[in-house]
């Protein structure tokens, strides 16, 4: 065995590269998993949130999609105990079993029209199991490299768990990709969406004969054959300030900026490509597949780069240039990816004219809101249009207007009418919008032959080496910063409220801000306020753990 504070496997174990490449493979599977449902999303959204609004269905899937991310923590807490306190093996074995059978159900399950309401419960409670299994996964991989690599490798090393998340996507959008293109895009919206889920069930096998070679981690061993007294996880994870500070500098100098940065690049943006400016779906598939490619090294290339000048620096340069790029970076995407759009946005910029308490918020979870009057009748069909708004206040009980460039569309008061009146009052308003939005230019898809793909392309990656510079060192930075009896506890807690919390629900709280406001870009606020949060406690509280020893942190 190494000296302390270099730990490498055994002898008679497998080797390092054969450490990093089974726990990175499983991590990639379980993440291949997760990511398939959010590049669905718009088709899950038909298929099991049938009956309610365009605009309410897709929030309603992208927050299925969070609820996944809700859960993780609940996972973290159960299965990081089980990790501390039975190894970490045993536990991530368990965790890739759970997620993939999840999954494999997930593309078994009947939609909305051939059971009704259940189908969207059944979906949501097989997102609790998925997200419930990656909770306990990322830590077991990330602390089972770590305490198996030498100490100035640790970084580079950690890299490869954090590049699976690029793998996994990268998997998914490929199988999306060529399932698409084998079946054709009417059979696959139809019924071939289900296959990525199903090839789970494959994988699935791969990954546990994989991972059922390996050893459990030398530190973990090391400190069984030490004995000592009785192991208290939660206890002393959580209510020692000792380890305390370190889970809440974890949780608010690195993950709430994690789950903001990393999810506004990866997923965000294809949101807002996809339902902000109208871009074919598989040219979205394409880019994000493009950058995903591109971005994979980075991963390993920031975690090495912290290994020579520490894991708070390589971070703060991701949070800060998130924070300078992403207002410029959106505005200058609408431009690359849908001049048109653009265009007539200047030309002709589109206003709502309402007495603000006749207005409620365009989100209605339960898809039971009538949003009957005028101004939520206005603001309703511009939502579901996708185009963007300013709002002016008009007299109190004065009829809502839509005013597009210099010409004006009288909403309907549809307070008192029944459910047909109401429906035929919405169709004409928006009949007479959309008249006028097609007669100030207001494309109502994004011309393939005017997107600017290698200018969309530059502009995603910017935001993606933002999230892999944040990313790439933050598994050697968690670990680090815990010693060896709570480290899968401690570490896994603040990371899955960073990543499901903050990042799980950001595709959702974003479009949801955007309904709100009418502006296409204020759900950017969302990233923003939480990386900048971190910024601040980073560079004020945040210790450098670079070439700390491990089996030394207790003490």
């Amino acid at each position: 065995m190494a000296e302390t504070g270099t730990t490498t496997e055994g002898r008679d174990g497998p080797g390092l590269k054969t450490v990093v490449g089974a726990s990175a493979a499983g991590t990639a599977f379980e993440w291949y998993d997760f990511f398939i449902f959010g590049s669905l999303t718009t088709i899950i959204a038909r298929h099991f949130y049938a009956d309610v609004g365009e605009a309410t269905a897709y929030i309603l899937a992208l927050l299925t999609f969070g609820v996944g991310f809700v859960v993780r923590p609940l996972g973290a807490l159960v299965f990081g105990w089980f990790g501390d306190r039975t190894g970490r093996k045993t536990t991530f074995l368990v965790t890739i079993t759970l997620m993939g059978v999840a999954t494999v159900a997930i593309g078994l399950l009947p939609d909305y029209g051939q059971i009704g309401m259940a189908a969207p419960v059944l979906l949501l409670l097989m997102r609790v199991l998925q997200g419930f299994a990656l909770g306990g996964e990322y830590g077991g991989a990330a602390i089972y490299v770590a305490e198996h690599a030498p100490v100035k490798k640790r970084g580079f090393l950690t890299g490869w768990i954090q590049t699976t998340a690029a793998l996994g996507l990268i998997g998914a959008l490929s199988v999306i990709l060529v399932t698409r293109w084998i079946v054709g895009v009417e059979a696959f919206d139809e019924w071939g969406w289900r296959i990525p889920f199903l090839l789970s069930a494959l994988l699935l096998a791969i990954s546990l004969w994989i991972r059922l070679k390996l050893n459990e981690s030398p530190a973990y061993k090391r400190m069984e054959a030490e004995g000592g007294e009785r192991r208290a996880p939660y206890r002393e994870a959580f209510l020692t300030w000792r380890n305390g500070r370190f889970v809440l500098l974890a949780l608010f100098g690195i993950m709430i900026a994690q789950g903001a940065v990393w999810y506004c690049g990866y997923f965000y943006t294809r949101f807002f490509m996809e339902r902000v400016l109208k871009v074919d779906v598989a040219t979205v598939d394409q880019l994000v597949l493009a950058i995903t490619v591109a971005s994979a090294g980075l991963y390993v290339f920031f975690g090495w780069l912290s290994d020579k000048v520490g894991r708070k620096p390589v971070m703060l340069f991701g949070m800060i240039l998130a924070l300078v790029a992403f207002f410029p970076g959106f505005h200058a995407l609408t431009r690359a990816a849908n001049p048109a759009l653009a265009e007539a946005q200047a030309r002709a910029p589109v206003t709502v004219a309402a007495d603000p308490a006749t207005c409620s918020v365009q989100f209605d979870p339960i898809g039971k809101a009538a949003f009957a009057s005028s101004c939520d009748i206005a603001k309703s069909v511009l939502s579901n249009a996708g185009v963007g708004y300013a709002n002016v206040a008009a007299a109190p009980g004065a009829l809502a207007m839509v005013h597009v460039g210099g010409a004006p569309v009288a909403s309907v008061e549809g307070a008192g009418l029944d459910t047909a009146g109401l429906k035929a009052a919405r169709a004409d308003v928006e009949a007479r919008v959309k008249a006028a939005l097609d007669q100030a230019g207001y494309p109502e898809r994004a011309d393939p032959a005017r997107l600017n793909f290698p200018l969309t392309f530059a502009i995603l990656m910017i935001f993606i080496v933002a999230a892999t510079a944040l990313y790439g060192p933050q598994a050697a930075a968690l670990v680090e910063l815990f010693p060896t009896r709570v480290r899968y506890t401690a570490m896994s807690l603040p990371y899955n409220i960073g990543t499901g919390w903050i990042g799980g629900l950001l595709p959702a709280a974003s479009f949801a801000l955007v309904a709100w406001s009418g502006n296409i870009y204020f759900g950017l606020w969302y990233s923003i306020v939480f990386t900048a949060i971190a910024v601040i406690v980073s560079l004020l509280w945040l210790p450098e753990t670079r070439h700390r020893d491990l089996d030394a942190i207790e003490t």
